[in-house]
């Protein structure tokens, strides 16, 4: 446990990088004194259309100058025009508007547990999830995750929550037909555990074991969603649709949302009462996640990012072939993909950022690259082009050399 800066006044909970940003313009972040640095991280996936977007800002401006907060106690109209954008593009029939991802992952938690409560079996609320996913810091999405590094020194663990390897059939099985059994809850690409795709049959087979044991299937496209692999959500890759879903980070654009969304007959049990919020759905974040919608779901838009996202994927290969001695492999899809790593993440990371390109360390030893839906071919050279040579430049360990 490392020791927190007694000269700050901020919690010591990050390990920040030795930088800060002041402006951001596009895909570039700038430093006070006008160094620049390629965003390769977009605030871990959530400036989708990356700095200072002329249509995000247009849309807070005006939003600013005419209305703040009114709590929920009221009508808002924003997000009922938000909501049934969500609608029309998704399997999805309502939506609630949070802050967060962890709080629309609570806001699913709620809803599926609601649902079989309201059916009578009131013992079903055991939420089935996976090792090496990410749910987020609260108590209870911690338990989700399931990660001890996460769950250390905060007390007893959160009841209700079920993990298995993705793998194990048997255990995976026996979980489902657990009486207590009350929902899936799956990424369909694990971010935060290092970019693990689960293979499209995989979610498949869970789709079709919820339908026949009575469970709902949760995916949390936290991460993967509002375009960042080339689809609106990245389930659509596999033809299925979930009960309920949890998005947020990209859905702002930089601006604090998130949003659980459900079929009717998951979330028809949440009447008045049994869940709320008093920022979430506020006019200003509904303002931008509108206009972030108009921007992503335009024709073409997300064809482009497949298209940038395969071209990058290719070049991320060949500078592993390149540096075998430090990189392993490339996982992910679209604008979402991994470098797995022979040298420590964290190391190679920093050469990147010393080099002007931002990455998001992640599980596994990989280095995570998210860079905004707008990355142009021009940026995704350049990119290359840096990490290429800070990779190069990195010193040889003893342990390298003796190799």
């Amino acid at each position: 446990m490392s020791a927190q800066d007694t000269s700050s006044p901020i919690f010591g909970t990050f390990a920040r990088a030795p930088v800060a940003f002041v402006r951001g313009e596009g895909v570039r972040l700038f430093t006070e004194s006008g160094d620049d640095y390629l965003d390769f991280a977009a605030g871990i996936a959530v400036n989708s259309l990356g700095h200072c977007h002329p249509r995000l800002t247009e849309a807070l401006h005006k939003q600013v100058d005419s209305l703040w907060h009114v709590s929920n106690l009221y009508g808002i109209p924003g997000q009922e025009e938000l909501g049934q954008k969500l609608i029309d593009n998704t399997f999805a029939d309502k939506v609630f508007f949070t802050n967060s991802g962890a709080e629309a992952i609570e806001c699913a938690i709620k809803t599926a547990r609601r649902y079989h409560w309201a059916r009578g079996d009131a013992e079903r609320v055991n939420i089935i999830t996976f090792d090496g996913a990410f749910h987020g810091r609260t108590l209870a999405t911690i338990a989700a995750g399931g990660q001890e590094k996460y769950l250390e020194g905060f007390g007893p663990k959160a009841g209700g929550f079920v993990q298995v390897e993705l793998d194990d059939e048997d255990g995976l099985s026996a979980a489902i037909k657990d009486p207590e059994a009350a929902a899936i809850l799956i990424e369909p690409i694990m971010g935060e555990g290092g970019i693990h795709d689960v293979p499209h049959h995989v979610l498949k087979a869970l789709r079709a074991m919820c339908d026949e044991s009575g469970l709902l299937l949760i995916f949390d496209e936290i991460q993967t969603g509002v375009g960042r692999t080339g689809k609106l959500f990245a389930h659509e890759w596999t033809g299925i649709s979930p009960d309920i879903m949890a998005i947020a980070k990209g859905i702002g654009g930089g601006f604090p949302v998130g949003a659980c969304l459900a079929t009717a007959e998951a979330c028809g049990a949440m009447v008045p009462g049994t869940h709320g919020t008093t920022f979430g759905g506020n006019p200003l974040a509904m303002a931008v996640g509108g206009a972030v919608m108009d921007v992503v779901t335009e024709p073409g838009f997300l064809d482009e990012v497949a298209s940038k996202g395969l071209l990058l994927k290719q070049k991320l290969a060949a500078l592993v072939d390149s540096h075998s001695d430090r990189l392993e492999l490339v996982r992910g899809q679209g604008l979402m993909l991994g470098l797995k790593c022979k040298t420590p993440n964290v190391e190679i990371g920093n050469a990147f950022r010393d080099a002007g390109v931002l990455t998001v360390p992640a599980g596994d030893n990989t280095v995570r690259l998210l860079p905004p839906l707008i990355v142009t071919e021009d940026d995704i050279s350049e990119a290359i082009e840096k990490m290429d040579v800070a990779l190069s430049q990195m010193p040889t360990t003893k342990g390298e050399e003796a190799a």
